[in-house]
């Protein structure tokens, strides 16, 4: 079926144009709160959501939206405050709540914004109850009656339930003592969270992209603007540096010399890691995963899967085929022996760990993979656009393909959150790979 209004990652948009305005999100806190207190078969208590923030502005006004819906159906709510999103995942599943909601646009700038929904198992909400939610929507809101509305209520030590989660999983015989880490935490979420995992693990701490107004979030800092961390870990002599986004569910890191590693290779450092412990039955990547990622696989004996483009494809295909590892290339990874969804910060400790067991620099670790040239476009449309109608591209996506079999691929897909036509063109050749991708990309212009 069709959805209106979920995406791949939950409802997002610019705010005061629907559906990110006030009225639509207290009606959708409402439909959801329906929702959930029919899927709520205890009839104890009242269901409860954990309602979780960025740093946007519009955050306030979003989450008041949010809670006065919840209440009109008669979910009570509990408030965090500004928090990662994977923490939102782990607080609901933790204190056994109905449902997790975060307001955020990720990795968007600071005037979009954007609500997810997570399960009381702490995942991403099953297709059936998003629909359901969407099928509410159409309905009349009518508010339960006074004796039975829902109440809020704040939600102490949000941080520091979270920090100790992501210290736990980091090895207790291991520490981060003697290293010197920048964390750029792109003025997003784990502002007040990312420092002080890594400091009291026993690292030097370099904080940047901590200093939230409201306005600044992802602003040339973070995972999408690594280029402040590369010149803050050079200008500090630093080790390495962790580069989250606004909400931190996405992870690049910087080495000392200041270049850059995104998902591809930091997932492919944790199959090292982990092939070093046991044996590893497979790993998930997506469409745009570098072909080198899945050639060393290959020859490493590690099965290797494709999921669309989309941290919840990444999951479906990891739990479908039983496998732990999987991310994209963007940052997003997952670890399912540590958490139920992509976090940031726990994929850096995992990154972290492989470096201490061992012995060698982030630098050092990639002598075995050399990536293949790959040119990402992004190319602007109008809402909708549908790319396989355009004759003209699809000729000639086939004369590129034609032209790369054997040595290179290409990739032509719709964001999921954003009107955008991306075009990515890999292969030996980085000249080949510009050339051919800019042809492509000039068809849609």
């Amino acid at each position: 079926m069709a959805r209106k209004y979920f995406g791949t990652d939950g409802i997002r948009g610019k705010v005061g144009v629907k559906p990110i305005t006030p009225d639509f999100v207290m009606r959708l806190g409402y439909a959801a709160g329906k929702v959930l207190a029919q899927l709520d078969q205890s009839g104890t208590t009242k269901p409860t959501v954990l309602i979780g923030k960025d740093t946007r502005v519009s955050g306030y006004m979003l989450e008041a939206a949010l809670e006065a819906g919840f209440a009109a159906a008669g979910v009570d709510v509990m408030l965090s405050g500004p928090m990662p999103t994977p923490a939102i995942a782990y607080l609901t599943r933790a204190l056994r709540l109905s449902a997790g909601v975060v307001i955020s646009a990720s990795h968007n700038p600071y005037d979009d914004n954007g609500i997810k929904f997570f399960s009381a198992q702490g995942t991403k909400l099953p297709d059936d109850v998003e629909l359901a939610i969407e099928a509410e929507l159409d309905q009349e809101m009518q508010c339960v009656s006074s004796d039975k509305l829902g109440k809020a209520k704040r939600l102490r030590d949000a941080n520091g339930r979270y920090i100790e989660f992501c210290k736990s999983t980091y090895p207790n015989e291991l520490d981060l003592r003697g290293m010197k880490i920048v964390v750029d935490c792109a003025h997003g979420a784990a502002y007040d969270i990312a420092p002080h995992v890594f400091h009291e693990l026993g690292a030097e701490v370099i904080a940047i992209g901590n200093q939230p107004n409201g306005f600044n979030i992802n602003d040339k800092v973070g995972a999408t603007a690594p280029d402040a961390l590369s010149l803050a870990v050079r200008a500090n002599h630093a080790d390495l540096g962790i580069a989250l986004d606004g909400d931190a569910d996405r992870l690049l890191m910087v080495d000392k010399n200041g270049k850059i590693y995104d998902g591809d290779q930091l997932l492919y450092l944790m199959v090292l890691d982990r092939l070093a412990i046991g044996p590893v039955a497979g790993a998930v990547g997506t469409l745009m995963t570098n072909m080198a990622v899945e050639l060393a696989f290959n020859k490493l004996g590690v099965g290797f899967a494709r999921a669309k483009v989309g941290d919840r494809y990444v999951l479906e295909l990891m739990q479908q085929n039983n496998w732990l590892l999987g991310g994209e290339g963007s940052g997003h990874l997952l670890c399912l022996d540590k958490h139920t969804t992509g976090d940031g910060i726990v994929s850096a400790l995992q990154v972290l760990s492989a470096l201490k067991r061992n012995g060698k620099s982030l630098d050092q670790c990639f002598d075995d993979l050399q990536l293949f040239p790959q040119v990402l476009i992004n190319v602007r449309v109008t809402p909708g656009f549908d790319w396989q109608k355009n004759e003209h591209l699809v000729s000639e996506k086939a004369a590129v393909e034609k032209e790369l079999v054997g040595k290179g691929r290409v990739l032509i897909r719709a964001s999921g959150t954003e009107p955008l036509i991306r075009v990515m063109v890999e292969t030996s050749d980085a000249n080949d790979a510009q050339r051919l991708a800019r042809r492509l990309a000039d068809c849609i212009k």
